[in-house]
C-alpha cells in the first residue's frame, strides 16, 4: 500500500509539472490552453510538488495568487505525506516548548 502511495503521488508529479510546461507553452503560442480546473485536480489528487515546481520552472501562473499560495500548500501536505511514508520523523516541538516555558518562568519569579 506504501509503494502504491509512493508512486501515485510520484506519477502525478510528473503528469502535473508536464502539464504545467504544456499549458504555458501553449499560453506563449496564444493557442488551446489547459483548463485552470484541469490543473487543480492534477495538483489536489496527489501532484502537487509537481505542480509547484512546474509553476516555478515555468514561471506559469506565478501572479495568480490562488496557485501560488494553493500549489504551494499542497505540495506541503504532499513532501509531508511522502515523509510519512518513508519513515522519517521530524524533531518534537517538545523540546522547545519546555525551554520556552521555563524562560518565561524565570521571567516571572522575583529572584532578588
Amino acid at each position: 500500500m506504501q509503494e502504491i502511495a509512493i508512486g501515485w503521488i510520484a506519477i502525478l508529479s510528473i503528469c502535473a509539472f508536464a502539464v504545467m510546461g504544456y499549458d504555458k507553452r501553449q499560453a506563449v503560442r496564444r493557442e488551446w490552453r489547459v483548463p485552470e480546473r484541469q490543473l487543480w485536480l492534477l495538483a489536489l489528487a496527489g501532484g502537487g510538488i509537481g505542480a509547484y515546481f512546474g509553476m516555478q520552472t515555468f514561471r506559469h501562473k506565478t501572479r495568480h495568487t490562488a496557485f501560488r499560495i494553493g500549489f504551494l500548500l499542497l505540495a506541503l501536505i504532499d513532501a509531508s505525506l511522502l515523509l510519512l511514508l518513508f519513515g522519517v520523523r521530524l524533531p518534537s516541538l517538545d523540546g522547545v516548548l519546555a525551554v520556552h516555558w521555563l524562560i518565561k518562568l524565570k521571567e516571572e519569579i522575583p529572584w532578588n
